[in-house]
């Protein structure tokens, strides 16, 4: 068990904003792929989506979410869900996103 405090949702998002799509180029966080982060107790709880639910590399995406918290926060355990409830839209994306992609 870890003796540091908790990361709040800020600080879960900038570790976060660190992984990119991998077959974007462009971060999850501007992306608007990341639905839910919080802390309870010493496990990292996120919740994404894809772009597509047939996206194939949704397993190396989690891996690296679960990577980057770990290199950030360690002592805590991510537990990565992977949801496509509301489905991702476009509408999502930050103006940076959608600049990136156009």
């Amino acid at each position: 068990m870890t003796t540091q405090n908790p990361p709040d949702f800020d600080a879960i998002l900038d570790a976060l904003s660190e992984v990119a799509d991998p077959e974007l180029g462009v971060g999850i966080v501007p992306l608007g792929l990341i639905y839910e982060a919080h802390a309870d107790g010493a496990t990292l709880h996120v919740t994404l989506t894809l772009t597509s639910p047939t996206c194939p590399l949704g397993d190396v995406l989690i891996a690296d979410v679960e990577d980057a918290l770990t290199a950030r926060f360690p002592g805590f355990t991510p537990a990565v869900t992977l949801t496509f409830e509301p489905p991702w839209t476009p509408e999502r994306m930050s103006p940076a996103a959608r600049a990136a992609m156009s």
